[in-house]
This record gives structure tokens, C-alpha cells and sequence, in this order.
């Protein structure tokens, strides 16, 4: 089989590249091919499906009319098992070759489950990343259940949230001493903490999951929690190996340049499989998140269909609500901290020189794509009425010219 364009995976990077590839190439062929059966969707809606507060139809990412649309021929539920660079072809899990011109890889990531004893064996244990993995929860759920979550991170705390009002009881555990620690600091991860004891959930922090027996855990202070579901949820690696078999240079994730070429001649990378460099802090790193993938896969999609495109603006970026308590927090934690307590939540905002490096906010969130337009447009705080925009975000804290140039489209 031979194609023009060949993209492994179907979420966010996969389609940005379909649809990056058609802004310069309306015709020459696009082939698809995914290991999950299922035309693409929305990964983070899977909390709140099992949730009950969106039903199947509404997970989707695109329409499923999407593929005709763009005129792609997909090959899901079906897996490549090895890239050959310099043939351009890719072997699938059917045996089948396909060879390419061109091929961006979109595979994503994987859920990490750390070495625990007895977890092979463990009934009702499930990761939470894919539909999969929430349709497994579903049928395992019951209004007496007892639930374990491992990890109180932004996969964990969004299982949470579905389940909460489910289940008769629900523990979250985590070897950190906060919730979110890769998020969020001390001090606002606390507000966020007392937000969900409100809720009903147990935290167990600084302690971990020693081993796994018959419907229970052993956690590391030698406390032993039964459980119905146990879900762990510690994070995510990039899902490198098949770049990494075929030879292309990878470190936390496949590595890129600004055009997402690898060191692969005709071979492209996005989203959460790949390493990026952060503007705001000015290190390279993994960033897994949608906005993101769906840049990155865009740009690979432009520049492989002969167009040109870069994608250098990336900094984490992260949202969650968990009912209707509301986090949102950009870039890093480089620089100085400034709070500003608020009626319901906190924000706090991390300077550096007279730029903004990063922020975490609880609570209202409305308009903060104002400050995560500064730390993209690295904007000098000296240039706007930052004490102002401090307190509430607001166009009016910048001159006339800004306010009618991109960041009307912030807020």
C-alpha cells in the first residue's frame, strides 16, 4: 500500500496534521492509522462520560464526517508495529506494509504504572486515559463501591470527580505532599486540598501503594484500604518506543526542530509523544497537553505537505474544573511570586524581570487567557498597568494599539 501522507495516531496531533497538510495539499493521499477503534475523540471528556454529564455523541473531537471531509482513509484498530526510515514504510500488527512520502507521528502517551507487587493479578484495576480504560470503571461501578485512586495529579482528580457522587467512598493516594505537585505549589494546592475533603475524598499523601492483595491495598505506612475499583493514575510517558526502534533521536520524548522534523529524513513528530522546548522556562521537556499537540501536529502537517510553519511558543498549560471549582495555570514557576487572594480562590502569578513566567489561579477563571497571552508574547509588564491586571484581567490595563491587535482574541 503507498501513500503521500501517512499519520500514526487520531487525537489532537494527528488531526492538526490532517488538517495542516490540507491548508497547502487539498488532494495527494492521507492515510490514517490508529490502534484504537474509535473515530477521534475528546481524551479529556472520558471523566465526565462516565460521569453521566455528556453522553457518547458529544465526545467527539471532530464529527466522524471529519475523515471524508479531509480526505483520509483510516486504518483504525489497527497498530503499526515498526517504522523503516529509510524504506519509508511502516509494518502493521497484520503483517501489511505501507510506504510513505511523508509521515508524522502522533502516538501520544502511555499511562505509568510504577512496580507494585501483586498488580498483575489485581481485579478491577484500571488506568485512566483512553475510553477503554472509563467504559472498564462503568461496568465495574456500583453505589457501595469503594474506590482507591493512586495518584492525585490532574488524570486522578478528574477520576475523582466522576466518581465521587457514585460510590459509597473514595481515597486518593499519592507519595507527594500535596495534590497536583507538578501543577501547583504548596500554598494553592492547599486551597485546592480542602475544596476536595469538602467533597467526600479521603487524601492519603506522602504515602504510597506497597502492594496489591484480594480487593485491597497495602500502602506504604502499612494501613491496608479495601477497595471495588482501584484506578491508578500516577502520570503519563511518552509513547517513544517505535521512534526509538527505528533509530530517531529521542530523549523525553522524540525529539524535533521548530518544524517538527525529526532526525529522520521525511519523518515528523507531535503532541504528547514528542520534547518540546518551554518558553517559559527555557528548558526542554515533555508537555502533554491538547492545545499544544494539536499546534505541533498542525505546523508538522504545513511543513510536510511542502509549506512553511514553525511551532515555538510552547509552555504548559493547564485547566480543570472538579464541580465547578475551577483551575487554571500556565508556564512555570520561574521568577518572583505575587498573590492576589480572591473572594473565591487565589490567584498567584510568578515574575521574573518584567515578564510573566507563569500563574496558577483557583477559582474565576474568566478572561485569564489575558495573562496567558503575556507569557506567550513574552510582553513587558512595564508596557501594560500590571498592578490592574493583576487584580482582574482586563483590556483596559493595555494601550489602544494592543487592545485591537491579538489580545482581543484572549479573553
Amino acid at each position: 500500500m503507498k501513500t503521500k501522507y501517512l499519520i500514526i495516531g487520531n487525537s489532537a496531533a494527528a488531526i492538526g496534521g490532517v488538517q495542516g497538510i490540507r491548508k497547502v495539499d487539498k488532494r495527494s493521499k492521507i492515510v490514517l492509522v490508529a490502534d484504537e477503534p474509535y473515530s477521534t475523540y475528546s481524551r479529556p471528556l472520558i471523566s465526565y462520560w462516565l460521569e453521566g454529564r455528556v453522553d457518547r455523541e458529544h465526545m467527539v473531537y471532530r464529527n466522524p464526517d471529519f475523515y471524508r471531509q479531509y480526505g483520509v482513509d483510516t486504518m483504525l484498530g489497527t497498530k503499526v508495529t515498526a517504522i523503516d526510515p529509510a524504506a519509508h514504510s511502516v509494518t502493521t500488527d497484520s503483517g501489511k506494509t505501507i510506504t510513505y512520502e511523508q509521515l508524522l507521528i502522533a502516538t501520544g502517551s502511555n499511562p505509568f504504572v510504577p512496580p507494585i507487587e501483586g498488580k498483575e493479578k489485581a481485579k478491577n484495576a484500571f488506568t485512566f486515559t483512553t475510553f477503554d480504560d472509563a467504559q472498564g470503571v462503568k461496568k465495574a461501578l456500583k453505589p457501595d463501591a469503594k474506590v482507591v485512586i493512586m495518584g492525585g495529579g490532574l488524570i486522578g482528580l478528574k477520576a475523582a470527580e466522576a466518581l465521587i457522587d457514585q460510590v459509597a467512598s473514595l481515597t486518593i493516594v499519592d507519595l507527594a505532599d500535596r495534590v497536583m505537585p507538578s501543577v501547583l505549589d504548596a500554598e494553592v494546592a492547599q486551597v485546592m486540598q480542602q475544596h476536595l475533603e469538602d467533597l467526600g475524598m479521603e487524601l492519603r499523601l506522602e504515602t504510597s501503594i506497597k502492594s496489591v492483595n484480594s480487593m485491597s491495598v497495602t500502602l506504604s505506612d502499612g494501613a491496608k484500604l479495601p477497595y471495588d475499583i482501584l484506578i491508578f493514575a500516577v502520570g503519563t510517558r511518552p509513547n517513544q518506543a517505535l521512534a526509538e526502534a527505528a533509530g530517531i533521536d529521542c530523549e523525553r520524548g522524540i525529539l524535533t526542530n521548530e518544524s517538527q522534523l525529526t532526525s529522520a529524513a521525511d519523518v515528523y513528530a507531535a503532541g504528547d509523544c514528542t520534547q518540546s522546548h518551554d518558553i517559559s522556562a527555557d528548558v526542554n521537556r515533555n508537555i502533554a497537553i491538547l492545545p499544544n499537540a494539536f499546534m505541533q501536529g498542525e505546523t508538522a502537517g504545513i511543513n510536510m505537505a511542502g509549506g512553511e510553519a514553525v511551532f515555538d511558543k510552547a509552555f504548559p498549560i493547564n485547566s480543570m474544573g472538579i464541580k465547578d471549582f475551577y483551575m487554571l495555570t500556565a508556564g512555570s514557576t520561574e521568577g518572583q511570586p505575587q498573590i492576589v487572594k480572591t473572594p473565591d480562590g487565589i490567584r498567584k502569578f510568578y515574575i521574573a524581570g518584567d515578564t510573566l513566567k507563569g500563574y496558577m489561579i483557583l477559582g474565576e477563571c474568566q478572561r485569564a487567557g489575558i495573562y496567558t497571552d503575556l507569557i506567550r508574547q513574552q510582553t513587558k509588564l512595564s508596557t501594560v498597568d500590571w498592578e490592574s491586571l493583576a487584580e482582574a484581567p482586563k483590556l483596559a490595563a493595555f494601550d489602544v494599539s494592543v487592545r485591537k491587535a491579538d489580545l482581543a482574541q484572549a479573553h
